[in-house]
């Protein structure tokens, strides 16, 4: 990503942009999350397919009939959350280091900070753990048999590795925002080749376990790009490189995609499918890096059109998944099975064959019933995230409270106070 900036184009000031939050509120990470959530609960969804015989539960992967990899290349939206989360972090992490300096304890504002997200994503997380433990003993005692229970046991949390990977990041937030403001791009540039570095030596050099690197390594390209995007705009810069250097990026990155899929060991799907020998998320590999750099520059060329639609028609979902995405993140996996559990072993049905005609048009069924569980169990649970999302960072995404934004959506500081994100 080049470090060339311009003029952002001109935008009404926050307080008349009826954005969903306070005013000062940084819409588009808002609105880049909530894109982020729906496509993931969208992307697990459509993998629905399990088959019962009455003693043992056999869960595949609707996606991986016929073409539905390519799904998976639009769907496999993590870079964006990663972003949103960057950009969260970004912005307190410089409210962090300021309210330190009022208080005179200058670097222990950031370790306070991550203490309490810790703490408030323990509260969500452990309402999923409780649940999930009371779950398997009832259906235990109501005699559906250990293989089954156990099979759903441990797929429920896995959504569960992207806050500890979340957790990780943040952690190093303040290194990673120095090492921006330092070099710049050439950050960026070292963060993309860091992972390719690693597969290289994974796959040219036969070292299989230095893969696992690249769980933190590949999600640090977008959680860099979002501490980037954040601290340009809390300084009163141009959050984007030039449109040249982005859609440059763009091209490069989706061709790389095609390249590397084409001609090395990398499958086609984005995710993981049954029978494959490998999987392009376990651990991230360099495909899922392109990906990451491609929607980045995606996002960033269409900023203006996403605040546009999150300050219109999409106000009211973006301030609804506001509040509450680390509940529907959380959730969604345990709605999906609810409804599949419940055809297969009290209604004992059989889904609809994958990708035939049938499972297409019973998809806005299907995920009519995702949703109307999700939804009970968001409002049910929604509460533990009362005090704000660890994740998406809530009301960290801000304006420094001393800033104005002027008729061209610059920030700068107020006349008579210096700009310090709250």
């Amino acid at each position: 990503m080049a470090t060339v900036l311009i003029r952002p184009a001109p935008s009404p000031p926050a307080q008349a942009s009826g954005a969903p939050g306070p005013a000062g509120r940084d819409t588009f990470v808002d609105a880049v999350r909530a894109l982020g959530t729906v496509a993931v609960v969208t992307l697990h969804w459509l993998m629905a397919d399990a088959t019962w015989d009455g003693t043992s539960l056999h869960v595949g992967n609707a996606l991986a009939h016929g073409a539905a990899w390519t799904l998976t290349w639009v769907l496999q939206v993590l870079p964006l959350l990663f972003f949103a989360a960057g950009a969260a972090a970004g912005y307190h992490q410089s409210r962090a280091a300021a309210a330190a300096r009022v208080a005179g304890m200058p670097g222990t504002g950031w370790a306070r900070t991550l203490g309490r997200r810790v703490r408030g994503l323990a509260r969500p997380v452990a309402a999923l753990a409780v649940v999930w433990v009371v779950a398997v003993a009832a259906l235990q005692g109501a005699g559906v048999p250990a293989g089954a229970l156990r099979r759903m046991a441990t797929m429920a949390p896995q959504p569960l590795w992207f806050l500890l990977v979340w957790l990780a990041l943040v952690g190093v937030a303040p290194l990673l925002l120095r090492a921006w403001r330092r070099w710049r791009g050439r950050a960026l540039a070292m963060a993309v080749a860091l992972p390719l570095a690693v597969d290289v030596l994974r796959f040219g050099a036969g070292l299989q376990p230095l893969g696992w690197a690249n769980v933190l390594l590949v999600w640090a390209v977008p959680f860099l790009a979002g501490l980037a995007y954040a601290d340009e705009r809390a300084s009163g810069r141009s959050p984007s490189p030039r449109p040249a250097a982005l859609w440059t990026g763009l091209v490069l990155a989706l061709a790389s995609m095609v390249v590397l899929v084409t001609v090395s060991p990398y499958p086609l799907s984005m995710v993981g499918m049954p029978g494959q020998a490998m999987s392009n998320l376990c651990p991230p590999t360099a495909p899922v890096v392109a990906q990451a750099v491609a929607q980045v520059c995606a996002i960033l060329l269409a900023r203006t059109a996403i605040e546009r639609w999150a300050r219109g028609a999409g106000r009211r979902p973006v301030a609804w998944l506001a509040g509450r995405s680390v509940t529907v993140y959380l959730w969604h996996l345990t709605a999906m099975f609810t409804v599949v559990g419940l055809d297969l072993l009290v209604l004992h049905e059989r889904l609809p064959e994958p990708w035939g005609v049938d499972w297409w048009a019973s998809r806005p069924v299907w995920f009519g019933a995702f949703a109307l569980v999700l939804a009970v169990l968001v409002r049910v649970f929604g509460r533990f995230e009362r005090s704000r999302s660890a994740v998406t960072g809530g009301a960290d995404h801000r304006l420094p409270p001393g800033a104005v934004l002027s008729d061209d959506g610059r920030c700068g500081p107020a006349a008579g106070g210096a700009a310090m994100p709250r």
